[in-house]
């Protein structure tokens, strides 16, 4: 598998606020950058998303993947790739910890790419997907309020 980035944000929301904008994949291409369509493709018997399927275009990479989702309550959601063209594994998480009035979330991210890429720029490229992830989820949830 491939190495793990990590990055963090505090958003002025409950979890449970930040979560319903996270599982609203509908809706992402509103608001998170690269996203051009993302459609639930399966709903698990308690109502959540299981499966998602994303067609992104970040620029130098564009795919469709397919995504399987685990709930963990207000804790989080984990993902794992389960169909993919430019990406051989992806594997992710939210992690969300009350603070008070806000919530800090940490984004996970391991990405294994199908063509080769220097670990350095690899690293560099998750880094500013997540940043550029958090920045966008925090936007998007404090604009609901």
């Amino acid at each position: 598998m491939a190495d793990r980035s990590e990055s963090s944000i505090t958003i002025t929301a409950t979890p449970a606020r930040i979560l319903e904008v996270i599982a609203d994949f509908e809706r992402y291409p509103e608001w998170a950058g690269s996203v051009r369509s993302c459609t639930p493709i399966e709903t698990a018997d308690d109502g959540t998303v299981r499966l998602v399927r994303f067609v992104v275009d970040a620029g130098v990479v564009k795919d469709t993947y397919v995504n399987s989702y685990e709930w963990h309550g207000d804790e989080g959601v984990s993902w794992h790739l389960t169909e993919g063209r430019m990406q051989k594994s992806q594997e992710g998480r939210y992690s969300l910890e009350p603070d008070g009035d806000a919530t800090k979330v940490t984004y996970t991210l391991a990405v294994e790419l199908a063509v080769p890429m220097i670990g350095l720029f690899k690293r560099k490229a998750e880094k500013v997907i997540m940043d550029t992830a958090l920045k966008d989820l925090k936007k998007r949830v404090e604009s609901l309020g």
